[in-house]
């Protein structure tokens, strides 16, 4: 052992000796050209610094060895319990983000199922959305007014994404509009009669247009006994559908699919399904001509019968019909509220909510339009349009005593209350809301779409975009909480 010691104590100062002849060596070789002093003060630090550097190599990785094996000793982990402790932070994620995803879904269970029960209802017929008591009257200057049909304008419809308007006239065009700019976006120009076989589009007055609830194809009926469809984004011509045998009065798609019914003055309804550009059946019943028709979703469609005094509810599957009996005069327009629930509108000035349960009707108001002519020889107004908001406790009527009427329907449908009117010269031929219910929108004329009975010079062929503003929410409430 000491002689292993000694030999070791011998090998350092060699080291060193060695070190101090190759760094003199190399100094000179360098070709310094300083004193000796210069010389012997670097071999000195030299010295130092070699001994210093060399006693750092000796110690340094034995140091860090012996540090390593302690922490090794201290810290070092098994593979087990490595899995463990990664486990245990796994679990504790998942633990978290279970307790974030049970609060979200909770939160959308909330909503969802407020949707779902939604869907009952209105499958049900029972929805009835309470918007009425918030709506306010617009002002006369917000009322928008798109003029481009030469003739009164017909019937119109609104595209289920509320951009844009469909609208038809008794000179035989269709025009496309923008909603929120009031421009034009398409127009299919009418043709003169005789130039049937070579103009692709209408040459006679349109009755009536429908949308299917996808946008996808526009139906449009004519005095021709023509139904035409197109694609509702192009305005492109697709096909044309000839089977009735007198004017088309009546069209509308059943929502959610592509079946097409329509009614006409033959005094039948007929079902078509457009995207095989086929005809599926006739449905008669009616003892005059047809004046109008809507449907919804279920595989079912309600007509009024102008003369004969009825309202009728087809069912389509059983081929059966449920007849209501209601109105004095013709009734001339007629509009689903729900499933359960309709509205209708006669030329004895008349204004009918139905309830498909019961044969006579659940509310009636009488001369809702008031009435015209000398006195003791007074006659309503005809009502000549209605509309409603579906699945909600507002609907609108129209006549040509200027001025289209909001209501809002009572209690399970029972009766009807007048909200406000807006001031609109002319025939309201059509009226439709939007699907938002943010606007109403009327098609106005100078004549009724279904004759020439009168002319009001004074009123103008347009299309009125009627803004439906709310009340603010509960303002009284907020002063206090100020």
């Amino acid at each position: 052992m000491s002689s292993s010691f000694f030999i070791k104590t011998k090998g350092n100062p060699k080291t060193t000796k060695k070190g101090k002849e190759t760094a003199a060596v190399k100094r000179k070789a360098d070709g310094d050209s300083g004193g000796q002093s210069k010389i012997r003060a670097k071999k000195s630090s030299s010295k130092y610094n070699e001994e210093i550097s060399s006693d750092s190599e000796v110690e340094s990785p034995n140091m860090s060895k012996k540090r390593q094996a302690k922490e090794e000793i201290e810290f070092e982990e098994t593979p087990q319990e490595k899995k463990l402790r990664l486990a245990k932070l796994y679990l504790e994620q998942l633990k978290e983000e279970e307790e974030k995803k049970v609060e979200d879904e909770s939160f959308e269970a909330d909503l969802i199922a407020g949707r779902l029960q939604e869907e009952v209802l209105e499958q049900k017929g029972k929805l009835q959305r309470l918007i009425a008591k918030d709506l306010m009257p617009p002002d006369a200057s917000e009322i928008r007014v798109l003029r481009g049909h030469k003739l009164p304008i017909t019937c119109l419809v609104i595209t289920p994404d509320d951009r844009c308007i469909f609208s038809a006239a008794k000179d035989c065009s269709i025009i496309k509009w923008d909603v929120e700019n009031g421009k034009k976006l398409h127009t299919i120009h009418g043709g003169r009669k005789g130039t049937e076989d070579r103009h692709v589009g209408h040459t006679t007055h349109i009755l009536c247009m429908a949308i299917s609830s996808d946008g996808k194809y526009l139906a449009t009926g004519d005095m021709n006994n023509l139904i035409m469809i197109w694609e509702g984004e192009t305005c492109k011509h697709l096909y044309k559908f000839t089977g009735h045998k007198g004017p088309v009065s009546g069209l509308s798609f059943r929502k959610g699919t592509h079946d097409l019914y329509s009614a006409s003055h033959d005094r039948s309804v007929k079902v078509w399904n457009v995207d095989e550009n086929a005809y599926v059946e006739t449905l008669f019943g009616h003892q005059d001509v047809i004046t109008g028709l809507d449907s919804l979703s279920r595989e079912r469609c309600v007509t009024a019968g102008g003369r004969d005094g009825t309202v009728r509810v087809w069912k389509i599957a059983e081929e059966s019909q449920l007849v209501f009996h209601g109105h004095e005069g013709s009734i001339d327009c007629v509009q689903l509220i729900n499933e359960e629930h309709m509205i209708t509108g006669a030329d004895d000035g008349s204004v009918s909510l139905w309830s498909v349960n019961k044969k006579k009707p659940l509310g009636t108001v009488k001369q809702a339009h008031g009435c015209h002519g000398d006195p003791g020889l007074e006659q309503p107004h005809w009502v000549s349009a209605v509309a409603a908001l579906h699945n909600s406790d507002t609907v609108a009527s129209g006549s040509h005593n200027s001025q289209v009427n909001v209501w809002k329907c009572g209690q399970n449908y029972r009766g009807l209350q007048l909200l406000f009117s807006v001031p609109v010269s002319g025939f309201i031929n059509s009226l439709k809301f939007s699907s938002s219910g943010q606007f109403l929108v009327a098609g106005v004329g100078q004549e009724h779409r279904l004759g020439r009975w009168w002319r009001l010079k004074e009123a103008k062929n347009g299309i009125y975009i009627i803004p439906l503003k709310r009340k603010p929410s509960n303002p009284e409430e907020a002063k206090q909480t100020e």
